[in-house]
């Protein structure tokens, strides 16, 4: 049984070694926890959310297909730089 350990303005509980690895996690690894079914599920994050983005904007860039999605627009205080 695990008790809830206060955290600033949160709750906490300290995983044991065994159980992260039995989900394939282990110290320091960014995990994702989410409710299911009144339960907390706790799963390591395979790959990073950002994973990719740095070639995939490279290859925009390339094929010239990294334009601004939304136009820039003026605001009042545009017209005081002018």
């Amino acid at each position: 049984m695990l008790t809830p350990l206060q955290m600033g303005n949160s709750s906490g509980v300290i995983i044991p070694k065994a159980l992260l690895s039995d989900i394939g996690a282990r110290q320091g690894d960014n995990v994702e926890m989410r409710a299911e079914a009144g339960c907390v599920a706790i799963a390591p994050v395979r790959t990073h959310p950002r994973a990719g983005w740095a070639e995939a904007s490279q290859q925009l860039a390339a094929t010239g297909d990294d334009a601004l999605a939304w136009p820039e627009f003026a605001t009042e205080a545009d017209a005081d730089d002018a």
